[in-house]
Parts: structure tokens; C-alpha cells; sequence
């Protein structure tokens, strides 16, 4: 990322080698990643050791770093197994280690002394005399909770200055204390602490009448997930109820006062996530870290940081910001947004109508390569301009670009699309034709589970990793 503060980091969350490159192609400092045994991602996780083998190689050659994942609460069994995936981890040298249970850090230590050991949230470090025990144990950085508020984080870094913190900025919450929770095993016997949830909070809940119980003003309450036989007891006092269901953390708007409080690292969550996710994210929040520190100004020739200037500085950079939060406001799927615990309490973090906001855009596929061409035959352009109001014609020597899309649920001739590149870069266009990539048969559509990659012209050119989207709301 070419940024101005050279010390900021911001990680990418890679579920397999697919995200992990286009997470580094639009703008992510680093990955995290990890294999099912030892992570908490167990489905919808495709790496393996070979794997983490390519993808420490590729970070490496892009100048980037890759973080592995030792963050389950490990059993005896985990334990046992645990020294040869050190030992592998050891040969293939990523640049840090996340752990969040003692003993797994006691047998890294001994196995490989000099790893460079950061501290899961899991592990719910929220105050300044845990991050010193920590620090202690050999600790270089801690993901504080997404609990932590920011005037603890201030007081954490003014009395562990040399501990690195890593804090969560956007993606999805846990009900439970920084995941800590036990309602996946008990509803469908997959432990959440073992990387493999079932996500509950996120059902459909079926609740009968309240009866009142102990207490004045105080009600109980037999909750039944729909189409389970389980039942859960819960009470609701007087002052209200506690409802499942967190909305998405974001916190796109608050990385001044995050890296002034001291947190250098902004994490992104979504192992589990889509491309199309991690392509806008982390595209989205490289963009705003560079826009922390103003363009030059070309009177002075120098430009001043908005983290220490005063309102002109900060009154600039705030459209911008605006503009990026509707963006992933609009364009993303999400529970709605809070800034979680960030000043206290976490006001209004639950959304009890859905288990997500509706979506206006639907992802369409991602360039997997864009060819340049000459062409000097008279056609229309395949994709033009989302604005030009007649259709083009030309008899003259032109360039041209093959764009290579591999399809996700769907593209259509006359799709309206935006192709989003990275640093959040956006063309607009219109798909006027379309064809298969292997056979060169034209195309009115393509859908992803058919397996099919297809070829538009466009007079712009697209980098790989870019995604396709279209607005399903028109």
C-alpha cells in the first residue's frame, strides 16, 4: 500500500490462496491464514501445508506478509499433533504466529524460540495488566477484544509502549465474549472454539408467550430455533432482553483516533468470505488509511497529516470517508453497522429484524486477465461507457482490451456493471456482447455454476483480481 504513515499495517482475512491474492492486489498489508486443525475456520477453509507453503512464497515475492493462525483452544489431541505443525510452520517461516491458548504458545516456544508470537482476540486481552503478563510471555503483538473501548486502548499502549496492537475495524461481532460461545455445540454438536460454528446466533428464533418467573418486572422465557427440537431458557428483566444477533462492526470512519490511541494494525474479519468481500473491504479501508495524510498540496509542496492537522484537513478527508461507508453500506452484504464497543457500550449493535441487510448490487464474476488487441474493423464496443448516450461506431485503428471474467452467479448482455479495481477504483460499464472463453461461442448469459469464464471488449483496462458487480434493484 503506498501510504503515508509507513507503520500502519492493514490485514486481510484469506480462506484460501484465490483471496489471499486479491487481497494484497487491492491493498492489504498482510493476510491471515490457517488450516482447519489448528484455526477457527475450519469449513470453507481450502489451505493446507502445502498451501501455506505457496502462499508464504507469494507474500514474500509481492513484498507482503502472511500471519498463520494456531488459534483454537486446543484439547490433549490438538496438543499431540501440535509439535509437527510447528516444526513445518518452522521450515516455511511466515512472519508471525496468532495463538490463543497457553499451552499451544508453550510448545511453540520450545519447538521455534524465535517466532514472532501475536496473541488471538480469542485469548480477550481488554486491559493494560493482561497485555503486560502478556508481553512478558514472549508476546510482540496483541489483537485486543473487540470489547477493548478506545480510552482503554490509550491507557494499554501508555503502559505496554513496546506491545504492537492489533485491533479488529470491520466485519462481523459474536454475541458471546469475543467468540467465546457454546450455543453451536449444544444446538448442532460443532464447537465454536474449535473453528467450527454453526453460527446460531444468526437463526430464525420461535418464542412463545412469557411467563412471569422470580422477580418483578421479570419475565421467562423457552426459545426454539425453528425446525429444531432444542429449546433454550432465557429471562427478559424489565430493562430488556438479550437478543443473538450483532449487527457488522465498522469502523472505516474511526482510524485516526484508532492509530493516535495507539493501534498500528487494522484487521479485517472474514475468513469465511467471498472474493467479492474481500476485494471491497480491503480495497475500501486501503483507500481511507492513504486518504489519512492528504495529497501534497502543490503551493507548498508538502502535505500535512489529517492525524495532526487541525479541521481544513479533516473537513477534506471526511467526504471522502462518507463516500466509502456507502459504499460498503449499499454495495456489501451486512447486518447493518455499529461501532461496537469502541466508546462504551455498544449502542445499538443488534439487529433483531434479519439475519442481514438486503443488498442492491449482486457479484458477477472476477477478471482473471485482460488482453490488449488492435481492431480496425467497423463494430460496436462490447462494453462501453456507462454514460455514453449513443452507440459507438468506428472505421479507425483503435485499442482495445479482452477482459476475462470468471462468472459468479450471473452476467447478462446488457448488463449495467461497475468493475471494481483495486484501491477501489470503479469504471462503469454496459455489456453489449459476450462470449465463451474456451470456444469463442457468442452469449446472451453466463452463470457461475455452470463453471463458465467469458470475454467482453473494453476501451478501459481492467487488472486482474478486479470484481464485476451489477445493481439487481433496477
Amino acid at each position: 500500500m503506498n501510504k503515508k504513515f509507513k507503520n500502519l499495517e492493514l490485514i486481510a482475512p484469506a480462506g484460501n490462496l484465490e483471496k489471499m491474492k486479491t487481497a494484497f492486489a487491492f491493498g492489504a498489508d498482510a493476510v491471515y491464514a490457517g488450516i482447519p486443525d489448528f484455526s477457527l475456520r475450519v469449513r470453507i477453509n481450502d489451505f493446507t501445508i502445502a498451501k501455506l507453503g505457496q502462499a508464504v512464497k507469494y507474500a514474500r515475492a509481492k513484498n507482503k506478509k502472511i500471519y498463520i493462525t494456531i488459534n483454537i483452544f486446543a484439547h490433549n489431541k490438538h496438543i499431540k499433533k501440535l509439535p509437527a505443525f510447528v516444526k513445518k510452520l518452522k521450515e516455511l517461516k511466515p512472519d508471525g504466529l496468532i495463538i490463543s491458548d497457553p499451552g499451544v504458545l508453550q510448545v511453540v516456544k520450545k519447538i521455534w524460540p524465535q517466532a514472532n508470537i501475536h496473541l488471538s482476540t480469542q485469548a480477550n486481552c481488554t486491559n493494560s495488566q493482561a497485555a503486560k503478563f502478556w508481553h512478558e510471555q514472549g508476546i510482540k503483538r496483541v489483537i485486543l477484544g473487540r470489547e477493548t473501548t478506545l480510552n482503554e486502548i490509550k491507557e494499554i499502549h501508555r503502559q505496554v509502549p513496546k506491545l504492537e496492537l492489533e485491533y479488529f475495524v470491520h466485519g462481523a461481532m459474536c454475541m458471546a465474549y469475543s467468540g467465546r460461545c457454546f450455543l453451536s455445540k449444544y444446538f448442532a454438536d460443532r464447537s465454536a472454539n474449535l473453528g467450527d460454528c454453526a453460527q446460531p446466533c444468526r437463526w430464525n428464533y420461535l418464542t412463545p408467550s412469557p411467563s412471569p418467573c422470580e422477580g418483578e418486572g421479570n419475565y421467562g422465557l423457552d426459545i426454539k430455533a425453528r425446525d429444531r427440537n432444542e429449546t433454550l431458557e432465557i429471562v427478559e428483566e424489565k430493562h430488556g432482553s438479550y437478543i443473538l444477533n450483532s449487527k457488522d462492526l465498522c469502523l472505516i470512519k474511526r482510524l485516526a483516533e484508532l492509530e493516535k490511541a495507539g493501534v498500528k494494525h487494522f484487521k479485517i474479519e472474514g475468513r469465511a468470505k467471498s472474493v467479492y468481500y474481500i476485494a471491497n473491504v480491503a480495497g475500501i479501508y486501503a483507500k481511507a488509511i492513504n486518504n489519512l495524510t492528504p495529497a501534497p498540496a502543490s503551493s507548498a509542496g508538502q502535505a500535512l497529516s489529517l492525524l495532526r492537522r487541525g479541521g481544513g484537513a479533516k473537513q477534506r478527508g471526511r467526504g471522502e470517508l462518507d463516500f466509502l461507508y456507502k459504499e460498503l453500506e449499499e454495495k456489501l452484504f451486512h447486518r447493518g453497522y455499529t461501532e461496537g464497543f469502541l466508546f462504551g457500550n455498544g449502542k445499538l449493535a443488534q439487529n433483531l429484524d434479519d439475519s442481514h441487510e438486503k443488498c442492491g448490487w449482486e457479484f458477477c464474476g472476477q477478471i482473471t486477465k485482460t488482453q490488449k488487441h488492435e481492431n480496425t474493423k467497423t463494430r460496436k464496443h462490447s462494453a462501453s461507457p456507462q454514460n455514453t448516450k449513443t452507440q459507438k461506431h468506428e472505421n479507425t485503428k483503435t485499442r482495445k482490451y479482452d477482459i476475462y471474467i470468471k462468472v459468479h452467479n450471473s452476467l447478462k448482455v446488457g448488463d449495467e456493471v461497475e468493475i471494481v479495481m483495486p484501491f477501489y477504483d470503479i469504471i462503469k460499464m454496459r455489456v453489449e456482447s459476450m462470449k465463451d472463453s474456451k470456444t469463442g461461442e457468442e452469449l446472451n448469459q453466463a452463470h457461475g455454476g455452470q463453471g463458465k469464464a467469458v470475454v467482453i471488449e473494453s476501451d478501459v483496462e481492467a487488472p486482474e483480481f478486479s470484481v464485476v458487480r451489477r445493481n439487481v434493484k433496477k
